[in-house]
């Protein structure tokens, strides 16, 4: 592990700490924001940060693009954007939509159940190389070959997991309300438009490109 990992992993942990005694500060009938001025709260832009951090180690040690990279935080409401082009130069979200997941093995609409099994028709958690374009029946009628790079997703690719859209997911957030299960089984599914501008953008880009799933 390179000692910038290491700083990292540490910086990450110290602020995973914080924001958990920031919880147990608050009693049952008041919140964070209530206990904390919202200023401290960290912005989705500063916790993506985070994961970036971690991405641009890992795309330079990989060889993969250094200009782009394509974050999906599956911890975040699904009628919330939760698919993030992050732009490296600029240090900011070029890129984001709304994203479907799996519906295999009892997942529900606010709780996607993780897999790397054939047939199972759940999102799988991990780093993945995005490879060659291709036909899709679905959306703008384009998809992404996809790749895992670990352990939890190294089936990814005999899966048929893609990157593509669908017609039926918002370009807008919905939330409160949740995206309908059934959109996806196991493909990070997005809006049309978000899947228009990825597309000009990965036909344009000379190395692959890192997508990462988390939660």
């Amino acid at each position: 592990m390179s000692k910038y990992v290491k700083i990292l992993l540490i910086i990450s942990a110290v602020v995973l700490i914080s924001l958990l005694s920031l919880r147990n500060q608050c009693t049952a009938n008041t919140s964070i924001a209530e206990t904390i001025h919202e200023d401290t709260i960290p912005t989705l832009q500063e916790l993506l940060k985070i994961k970036v951090d971690f991405a641009k180690i890992y795309c330079r040690e990989k060889g993969l693009n250094t200009n782009y990279c394509i974050l999906i935080d599956f911890s975040i409401h699904s009628g919330k954007k939760r698919f993030f082009v992050w732009d490296f130069t600029g240090d900011s979200i070029k890129h984001s939509s709304l994203c479907a997941h799996g519906y295999g093995k009892n997942s529900t609409v606010n709780k996607p159940v993780f897999s790397n099994i054939e047939g199972s028709y759940c999102s799988s958690l991990g780093h993945y190389k995005i490879g060659v374009r291709s036909y899709s029946k679905w959306g703008i009628n384009v998809h992404y070959k996809l790749h895992g790079l670990d352990t939890t997703n190294n089936n990814a690719f005999k899966r048929i997991v893609v990157l593509h859209s669908y017609e039926y997911v918002p370009d807008t957030e919905i939330y409160p309300q949740h995206l309908p299960l059934g959109m996806s089984q196991g493909c990070p599914v997005i809006s049309d438009e978000t899947m228009r501008q990825i597309d000009a953008l990965l036909k344009k880009e000379k190395k692959p490109m890192l997508m990462w799933i988390y939660v």
